[in-house]
């Protein structure tokens, strides 16, 4: 493998430098920084914290890549293709001697591009082409098998009391899981495995010297047997599976799908649909029983698994790392990369990346944002087999859960082939009392059954209980309601400026209300409900029904709502109810030292809450506004002088809002940053509607969109994971990147330089302009 644009002298950023030119600084972590090491190999979110939080972007010496850790960052390379090319993704990251390729040359090995490392144009058509296999309609007629083998494989050993998980069900279903996808028969399954392996550690791996002639066999093997099955498939090709697909596909585009191609697919298909899955699934049982109270939850309530396994995806999923080559000179957050350098970009990092995943290091089964996670990737190159790997990683889940929850982990020192890229434990050894399996009890246990999801996150799936602390009037109307774990645990973490969401009972209605506690303190949540009476049913319901010791189904935190920290001074603005997310920040900025006022408007001061908690917080910094009283904040004079260096935040009724944006119409754009209360925008009439397409950049798709359907309606459809809660265009979490064509905005998230910059939209409500608009999807 060559070495990125680098000198003899060893300069990674100008290749003509003189060692003592050289512009960069190697840090002393970033010169230790070993992929390869057990500090990687165990943990890699933790092993590069110190880059995540001080270094994003640093050169590795050893290995010869610049590697990138946050979240943001590695996002924008795998969305930008061009810039970052994938043809390195499968390149030997340890080179070979000289007997190991004689003996790949022997056996005729030419590997080629694939999915996962082809560039563009050849990438995009034959993605197209071959993408129909994995769309969710064409995955159901799987799940049956899935559940067949998953049943059989665990009544092999469910008396036994103790297991290998990896040895005994996880390598095994997933491997003829994917045999079958692809149209293999099942036979030389051994074979097949130790060839996997091979080309993992032969790719992603560093073999001593001594063992890449072993490997390099393996590997040729490997090829010559994908050879042979493909060439039998070409006697039958109207069989089932995604080999025989292609065969046919062939037929209509020989160009693009090329014999060279089909062979080299059919080797690393078998790796991608199996390796991957089997790797995936058990870190995610390791992790699970590694917290018994997310286990126990998902055994007392099955409908939690498909947001736990994207949590557990997040967390600690089986891709670690992807590999891209810049093609012209750039810069990753603020770092200069030359044209030629090699990068390492650690998904796993960014996944734990705290300015993505707010308490990044919990492990929380209801995080409402879990499918964010870049396991899968993200962009042109991401898993096509994403859902046939989260339908097997669900039944697994669930054919355990029901049937062992009494499963523990066995005390064992776990290990892993040593690689920067795919990790999983070599084994999962478990053990359990046989005497207490709940089926010799409830033989009918085993008739029950969880829908799979695949593709469409459920608000159902990241919903928490929590037990009603204390309900307490805090002012007129107002009820300040104290939230806490049931189990007293910790709950997670949130910054000023976030909400949750209340399920109302079984109304149907979902309510969002902004936390207006200390963010420091882990053990509650506090919310305050105004009680409204031409409001739409959920302030009433609580006022009316929620008693202290009451459970309350709830998800979230969110934050759409962020206080700069970064700013010299903050104005926050409040207008009755709205002091509740503006209290949050004007605590915060109170902690930080930052200078900040606090101005709060009401009707009356009987009906304005937390006054003596704001009082005695802020002091003179608090300027109150009752009208009752004859006082009534003067926005013009407040804002008479723009500050480029002052961050103005307001919460409040429509009429306040509007009174600011009018009066700060002379600040630098988006000095103001506003919370809505309420939204009419996103109201779908079809008869006022037209149809639009939505091309997906980078999914190679063309979606229509009806007059009848959102667009986040018709991305769901596509399978195209777009995550939504409030679905009204006030939460944010529903955002699009738009490259082409106008929006038709309909929320209440996007600041007016936002929607003039024409780059990214609400898909639960705002739509084309047009007849068609291009997505970054």
């Amino acid at each position: 493998m060559s070495q990125p644009a680098q000198s003899p002298s060893g300069c990674p950023v100008h290749a003509a430098a003189a060692v003592d030119g050289c512009p960069m600084h190697v840090s002393e972590r970033a010169a230790e920084f070993d992929p390869f090491g057990d500090g990687y190999q165990q943990d890699p979110p933790e092993y590069v914290r110190w880059a995540r939080e001080q270094e994003p972007v640093f050169y590795s010496p050893k290995l010869g890549y610049w590697v990138v850790t946050r979240y943001e960052d590695i996002k924008a390379i795998f969305r930008d293709n061009l810039t970052f090319s994938p043809s390195i993704a499968l390149e030997k990251i340890t080179p070979t001697g000289p007997e190991a390729n004689a003996v790949l040359a022997s056996y005729g090995y030419a590997m080629n591009r694939t999915l996962v490392n082809e560039d563009e144009p050849a990438h995009m058509p034959r993605r197209r082409v071959l993408m129909e296999p994995f769309t969710p309609e064409a995955l159901k007629h799987h799940e049956p098998m899935v559940r067949r083998l998953t049943r059989e494989y665990v009544d092999r050993f469910i008396d036994d009391g103790s297991a290998d998980l990896v040895d005994q069900l996880l390598w095994e279903v997933p491997l003829t899981v994917a045999l079958h996808f692809l149209g293999i028969p099942e036979e030389d399954m051994d074979l097949l495995r130790r060839y996997s392996i091979a080309h993992t550690v032969n790719t992603w791996g560093r073999p001593k010297p001594e063992e890449q002639v072993a490997v390099a066999h393996a590997v040729g093997n490997f090829w010559q047997l994908a050879g042979k099955i493909l060439d039998k498939m070409r006697q039958d090709p109207d069989q089932p599976g995604w080999m025989q697909y292609g065969i046919r596909k062939q037929r209509d585009y020989p160009d693009v799908v090329t014999d060279s191609y089909l062979h080299s697919m059919m080797m690393a298909g078998i790796v991608a649909a199996h390796e991957t899955t089997a790797n995936a699934s058990a870190n995610a049982i390791k992790l699970l029983l590694q917290h018994p109270d997310a286990w126990r939850e998902l055994c007392e309530d099955p409908s939690l698994i498909p947001n736990a396994v994207e949590e557990c995806l997040r967390h600690n999923g089986s891709v670690a790392a992807w590999r891209r080559l810049a093609t012209r000179d750039t810069t990753i957050a603020g770092t200069p990369i030359p044209a030629g350098a090699k990068l390492l970009i650690v998904s796993a990092s960014a996944n734990h990346d705290e300015r993505q995943f707010a308490d990044a290091d919990l492990f929380d089964i209801r995080r409402d944002n879990a499918s964010d996670q870049l396991t899968f990737g993200y962009g042109a190159h991401q898993c096509m087999g994403k859902n046939l790997a989260r339908m097997e990683m669900q039944i697994f889940l669930e054919e355990l859960t029901r049937r062992l929850p009494h499963l523990r982990l066995s005390p064992q020192q776990f290990t892993y082939v040593p690689n920067t890229s795919f990790r999983g434990p070599e084994h999962l050894q478990v053990e359990w009392d046989p005497a207490q399996n709940p089926e010799r009890r409830q033989p009918g246990l085993l008739e029950q059954r969880q829908p799979v999801r695949i593709g469409e996150p459920s608000a159902h799936a990241s919903a928490r209980n929590l037990v009603v602390e204390r309900v307490d009037p805090t002012a007129r109307g107002i009820l300040m309601l104290t939230l806490a774990s049931p189990d007293g645990k910790a709950l997670p973490r949130w910054a000023p400026g976030a909400h949750i969401d209340i399920e109302c009972g079984d109304t149907g209605l979902s309510r969002q209300y902004s936390l207006c506690g200390d963010p420091a303190d882990t053990s509650r949540l506090r919310i305050a409900v105004l009680r409204e009476a031409d409001g739409r049913g959920g302030s009433a319901w609580v006022h009316d029904h929620v008693k202290p010791g009451q459970r309350l189904r709830v998800r979230g935190p969110r934050n759409h709502f962020r206080l700069d920290e970064g700013s010299a001074k903050a104005i926050l603005i409040a207008g009755g109810i709205g002091i509740t997310p503006i209290s949050a920040m004007a605590r915060r900025a109170r902690e930080l030292g930052m200078d900040y006022e606090l101005h709060y408007s009401g009707r009356t001061r009987a009906g304005m809450a937390l006054l003596d908690e704001l009082s005695a917080l802020h002091g003179d910094r608090l300027h109150l506004y009752a009208s009752d009283e004859g006082r009534r904040n003067d926005f013009g004079a407040l804002l008479a002088q723009p500050d480029p260096n002052t961050q103005i935040y307001a919460c409040g009724p429509a009429r306040l809002l509007d009174a600011l944006q009018q009066a700060s119409a002379h600040w630098p754009q988006d000095a103001l940053r506003v919370e809505h209360f309420h939204s009419t925008l996103g109201t779908l009439d079809p008869d006022r509607e037209h149809a639009f397409e939505a091309e997906l950049k980078d999914s190679g798709l063309v979606v229509t969109v009806r007059p009848d359907q959102t667009l986040l309606a018709a991305l769901r459809a596509a399978n195209i994971d777009v995550q939504s809660d409030c679905e009204e265009g006030l939460c944010g979490s529903c955002e699009v990147s738009v490259l082409a064509g106008d929006i038709d905005h309909r929320d209440v998230v996007l600041t007016r330089a936002e929607r003039e910059a024409n780059r990214k939209m609400m898909s639960c409500c705002s739509r084309a302009c047009g007849q068609r608009i291009v997505l970054a999807l």
